[in-house]
């Protein structure tokens, strides 16, 4: 039987680990790069080759390619932080694009089957709702514009190349291995280490903004599987959790599963969208879900395991280019 070889970008890191866990148990040799800027290494799963580095080193990615000619390209490795991308524009260019791109052109070189590729609801922009495939992206930051830049790219790869992709855009994921240290994105992973360290949950704005959370199981398993789905080739699909729920009832949840009494701060809202939903029925229709972990469920799950590896110190983005309204609290 021939060896199945898979590149999983961003392994170390939240999505990352999850998809390469689900490909070693779809039998696939997987090779995890990951430059552990936001991942770290006990995430990534037994019985991978893992390569310290990053997608924006053209030489490394070469010489992988070269050296383990993959059959798939599952690409997470990204700086998934909406808000913060307005004040990071050259560092979120050269790592969602920039590096992307890098990718994508070994991806053609070596003929791979299929370019996995993880963007974002960020792509729409704001006003359209429920956010659908068939509507035109309009993405309103840089991370939005650099990830539906790359959708862009793996089409035009694909007309000229015959480079086949699957572009999956999930929105607010959360579970087990998230970066709860990092307090520019991930609101889930934010409450639960701010009351892990008795501290007030910072809330911007007055806490009605609206989100489908995402449990990562819901996610991560259609991912790895969608290279043996000969529907999903060449195709874009909303993925993640059905029903939207304010941030105000968010914390009401997480503060049960935690067992305290929410001390909650308002801070100045932040210039984002109010409400972000999206439609996932092609999504079920493709890959036949069975439907999603509740949040009620999913909030248990990573609760567990957030208070079984204790709070992490949030770290500062130490390569802020513009600093002009920059939201409080950043």
């Amino acid at each position: 039987m021939t060896r199945i070889n898979s590149l999983v970008t961003g392994g170390a890191g939240f999505i990352g680990s999850h998809v390469a866990k689900h490909c070693l148990d779809l039998g696939h040799h997987v090779v995890v790069l990951d430059d552990l800027s936001g991942g770290f290494v006990d995430h990534v799963p037994e019985n991978v080759t893992f390569i310290q580095g990053s997608i924006t080193d053209v030489n490394l990615v070469s010489k992988l390619f070269d050296q383990y000619h993959f059959d798939y390209v599952y690409h997470l490795a990204a700086y998934a932080a909406e808000g913060l991308s307005h004040f990071i524009r050259r560092f979120n260019y050269t790592n969602n694009l920039i590096g992307s791109v890098n990718l994508i052109n070994e991806a053609v070189k070596h003929e791979c089957k299929c370019f996995v590729f993880t963007s974002s609801i960020a792509v729409y922009g704001p006003g359209q709702l429920p956010m659908t495939e068939s509507m035109t992206p309009i993405p309103e930051d840089p991370y939005g514009v650099s990830k539906y830049a790359v959708e862009l790219d793996l089409k035009a790869a694909h007309e000229m190349f015959g480079l086949n992709y699957v572009i999956f855009r999930p929105h607010n994921v959360y579970g087990e291995n998230q970066n709860i240290g990092d307090k520019y994105r991930n609101v889930i992973g934010i409450f639960m280490n701010q009351i892990m360290q008795k501290k007030s949950l910072t809330v911007f704005g007055d806490g009605t903004q609206t989100r489908a959370f995402s449990y990562i199981d819901d996610v991560a398993i259609p991912i790895a599987k969608c290279v043996n789905i000969p529907e999903a080739l060449n195709e874009t699909f909303n993925i993640g959790a059905d029903k939207p729920y304010t941030i105000n009832e968010l914390i009401e949840v997480v503060s049960k599963h935690f067992q305290v009494e929410p001390n909650i701060q308002y801070l100045k809202a932040r210039k984002e969208v109010m409400h972000a939903y999206s439609d996932h029925s092609k999504a079920h229709r493709i890959f036949k879900l069975a439907g999603s972990v509740s949040l009620q469920d999913g909030i248990q799950k990573m609760a567990s395991w957030a208070m079984r590896v204790g709070a992490r110190k949030s770290q500062e983005f130490k390569e802020i280019e513009i600093r002009k309204h920059m939201p409080e609290g950043w």
